[in-house]
């Protein structure tokens, strides 16, 4: 393992983990770096948030608040203030305070109570979303891509617990985990239509070494992995070399971001019996990582 990615991701020697407010949050997902903010998602309330990198003095902006199961937001490119979100059973636009816009509910109709996870655009502006099972029922999940004109197609399928997905700066790859069995995955990426290839694993996790939830790329091409159950943060290379671990002070760690000159992380409380004082908080700490910002869903009609 190198010490200098951890160096860049820890910033100067003694400066720690910061909440970026006082809330604690029971699924905190999703963040994203837009536009000099953080935004992330309290998964299981349905709600998206957003904040300013010192703090907003009233606390976190809501920007919506659905109801249901939010697993992750992307902003909409010339379109202030609207979003492309995966949420109960699919796909939807939505503005602040507004009603969702379905685009695609592909899991309405399931045998047995699905709901969206996890999402992310490639640089193309293309979305991609997954599903799971409400009970996590192994091999029940999906990957589905939202295409540009807002056609959806289900890419993936026999996932568990699927998080990341995560593009490499140039989106010709796809990094993909399956939580639930220690795995991550990559698949290259066709420009133009985006079919993926298949799949080639990229990092096995074992018992005791947490599971891989949310993950990001950063400028130099290092996937960033963080470790639900663990409290860690990993950096891989793109040859799959362990570069860097980053401990974070609460177990239970789900997305890992970059952006104003601090990494950030979600975290939650869900299913701790004893929670410490730091889960469920959004962290923040000085980091000299840089990473491409968050891309958005570039649909062809205005």
């Amino acid at each position: 393992m190198t010490g200098s990615a951890r160096e860049e991701a820890a910033g100067p020697a003694g400066d720690g983990w910061r909440p970026c407010c006082p809330e604690r949050y029971r699924l905190g997902e999703g963040a994203r770096w837009h536009e000099g903010r953080l935004s992330f998602v309290d998964l299981l309330r349905g709600a998206l948030y957003s904040c300013a990198p010192g703090g907003d003095p009233v606390g976190p902006r809501r920007e919506a608040d659905l109801g249901i199961p939010l697993g992750a937001a992307a902003p909409v490119a010339g379109r202030p203030g609207e979003w492309i979100v995966a949420a109960g059973p699919g796909v939807a636009l939505l503005r602040s305070g507004g009603e969702p816009r379905w685009i695609a509910r592909p899991e309405a109709d399931a045998p047995h109570p699905m709901r969206m996870n996890d999402a992310a655009c490639d640089p193309r502006g293309r979305f991609w979303a997954t599903s799971m099972a409400v009970d996590a029922a192994p091999g029940a999940g999906s990957l589905h891509r939202i295409d540009r004109d807002g056609s959806s197609h289900r890419v993936l399928t026999g996932l568990t617990v699927p998080n990341g997905p995560a593009f490499d700066p140039s989106g010709g790859t796809l990094y993909l985990a399956d939580s639930a069995r220690g795995l991550i995955a990559s698949h290259a990426v066709a420009p133009d239509s985006g079919q993926l290839g298949p799949a080639r694993p990229f990092v096995s996790l074992g018992p005791g070494e947490g599971r891989p939830d949310g993950m990001t790329v950063d400028d130099r091409g290092r996937l960033w992995v963080a470790l639900w159950g663990a409290g860690r943060v990993q950096c891989y290379d793109p040859q799959g070399r362990l570069c860097a671990a980053v401990p974070v002070p609460t177990p239970h760690v789900s997305s890992v971001a970059f952006g104003g000159g601090r990494m950030y992380v979600t975290t939650a409380w869900h299913r701790l019996a004893d929670p410490d004082r730091l889960a469920g908080a959004v962290l923040a700490r000085p980091s000299r990582v840089t990473a491409p910002p968050v891309a958005c869903y570039r649909p062809y009609l205005s």
